[in-house]
């Protein structure tokens, strides 16, 4: 298993955000942790990534202990956070966005290669490569996020709230680059996402957060046909094999 989380709990102060969490997520996977606004899941990612660290619990990272560790010592290691909100470098221009993601690769002289990697999957980076990076739409300072990590050469790559803020269409477009950054370089992606019914039709496997605490756990195909999921986490909706939505009256409590 290339991530292991194990009975991780985090405080902020007297709040504990996160209680007892174990999760796995498998080397070229693409796992999605799903659950409302104030579940856990961004404290989560934060605790792999070394930006809070973990009141008890474990987070192993291809068999090594990484909880407690500084942020960018995590990062050297291959676990790179895309944040919440994108927080690209506003008055930077896109290109020194970039660069800035491989400021601690020891081999930077394959950084060319993987611009030009880099602008194959957002070719809209390369129209804009002098622009600064506040100037850019929200879709665009997406990309350019997800970019400048991808240049940190990530072997685990977390993308808190990827969709936040974006249109469906340019969600639609973000998940699509997601899946085929994972089915090209093989990169394990763990993402956090609100937009339960693209991330069931994108991800593999999936954890559902609530109050702190994981309530369900699967595979994708199995979570998509609970009927808690369907009914509280896909808007009142379903995903069919064909990845369509099928909706349906929302309840009200989680059972």
């Amino acid at each position: 298993m290339l991530l292991s989380v194990r009975n991780v709990e985090t405080w902020y102060g007297p709040i504990n955000a996160i209680k007892g969490v174990s999760i796995d997520v498998a080397a070229c996977r693409i796992v999605t942790v799903l659950g409302a606004n104030g579940a856990g899941k961004t404290t989560l990612l934060k605790t792999i990534a070394g930006v809070v660290d973990p009141f008890k619990g474990s987070v192993e990272f291809d068999g090594a202990a990484i909880h407690g560790l500084d942020p960018d010592v995590v990062a050297r290691r291959g676990v790179v956070l895309v944040p919440e909100g994108r927080q690209v470098f506003p008055f930077l221009s896109v290109r020194e966005n970039l660069m800035m993601g491989a400021i601690a690769r020891a081999d930077k002289s394959s950084a060319a290669a993987d611009l030009d990697r880099i602008f194959g999957w957002f070719p809209r980076l390369s129209e804009r490569l002098d622009q600064q990076g506040g100037l850019l739409s929200g879709g665009e300072q997406q990309m350019l996020a997800i970019g400048r990590a991808l240049m940190a050469q990530p072997r685990l790559l977390l993308l808190d709230e990827p969709s936040l803020g974006l249109s469906p269409l340019l969600t639609r477009e973000i998940f699509r680059i997601i899946a085929r950054i994972n089915a090209e370089t093989g990169t394990t992606i763990l993402v956090v996402e609100q937009n339960a019914a693209i991330a069931l039709a994108t991800a593999h496997d999936g954890y559902v957060m609530e109050l702190g605490r994981i309530v369900a756990a699967g595979t994708c195909a199995e979570l998509a046909q609970k009927t808690d999921v369907q009914e509280f986490y896909l808007g009142s909706a379903t995903v069919a094999d064909d990845g369509r939505v099928r909706r349906w009256k929302r309840r009200k409590t989680w059972r």
